[in-house]
């Protein structure tokens, strides 16, 4: 379940990072000082079930997560090379209910489109990152969640020369978003009329936007929102969302167990106030917001 080296991999990271990491330094430094103070406490006295993952994770003392290392506020690394976020912060408190401490996770940069193989091939034990659950990707993974819910809005730049207000003004615009996608299928399915330009991660789209290449950037709103306070002169949040983005936690399918002990856990989290706390430390700081009402687990 390794992959190279985490110095390496930060290294390769931050360097594709460009303006929104440059930008984003200040908000990082801030969310690492608030985190040190919300550290989730560790289960001490653990016992599962032989055989299940909870009982192999436990008895390793570790576990890998796939979290994205692009998106202020659910998962971005910081000045020091660590990633932090409101998806990290959820990642610490399913580990910490395995008598797993936060250093002893180990964390992989799971883009859009390696997800699904990331899970499948083991390179990670669970993904959390901005992951929403789907019926299509239900097929390939299971699902633990929804722990957000996020929605489908659009980056324009600072003053909106285009003057887009919603998707349906995308007709005849370059769009920007990422590969493997649920904006990216929306627009493909529902707006084929915009041209879509296709990256990685989605600092690259913003750096699109920063330079003229696209007129527009879109995924969910929680993500654009970090990018704007990343730099808040160049891009602006057009502020009408059009889909709903349940926030799912990948893991292997068929593993009823292990995503029964992920939704507990998550349920707890939201009575603890655990959730909320993890929220306004990162996700929130960003963006202003308190935390939402949890969401409903969908325990299907």
């Amino acid at each position: 379940m390794r992959l190279p080296s985490r110095p390496a991999r930060y290294a390769a990271a931050v360097a594709a990072f460009g303006v929104v990491l440059a930008g984003c330094s200040s908000e990082a430094g801030q969310q690492a000082e608030e985190q040190a103070d919300n550290t989730v406490a560790v289960e001490t006295d653990v016992d599962f079930e032989a055989g299940t993952t909870m009982a192999e994770l436990a008895e390793a003392g570790t576990m890998t997560v796939g979290v994205k290392f692009d998106q202020p506020g659910f998962g971005l690394l910081n000045p020091s090379g660590d990633p932090e976020g409101f998806d990290v912060q959820i990642a610490t408190i399913i580990a910490a209910n395995l008598g797993i401490a936060p250093e002893d996770i180990e964390f992989v940069e799971s883009v859009s489109a390696n997800r699904e193989p990331f899970i499948q091939n083991g390179t990670v034990d669970i993904v959390v990152a901005t992951y929403t659950i789907n019926d299509a990707r239900k097929q390939i993974v299971d699902f633990a969640g929804p722990y957000y819910v996020a929605g489908q809005d659009i980056m324009v730049a600072a003053g909106n020369p285009e003057g887009i207000e919603g998707p349906d003004d995308l007709a005849g615009k370059n769009v920007c978003s990422v590969e493997g996608s649920t904006p990216a299928q929306n627009i493909r399915d529902n707006y084929p009329e915009a041209t879509l330009t296709l990256f990685d991660v989605y600092s690259k789209c913003a750096d699109a936007l920063n330079n003229g290449q696209v007129d527009a950037v879109t995924t969910d709103n929680v993500i654009l929102t970090g990018l704007v306070a990343s730099n808040p002169d160049g891009f602006e949040l057009v502020g009408n969302p059009f889909t709903e983005e349940p926030y799912g936690i990948g893991l292997s399918l068929g593993d009823t167990q292990f995503r029964t002990f992920i939704n507990e856990t998550l349920e707890a989290s939201f009575e603890d106030g655990s959730w909320a706390q993890a929220w306004d430390s990162t996700a929130g700081a960003i963006t202003g917001e308190d935390a939402p009402e949890p969401p409903t687990i969908d325990d299907y």
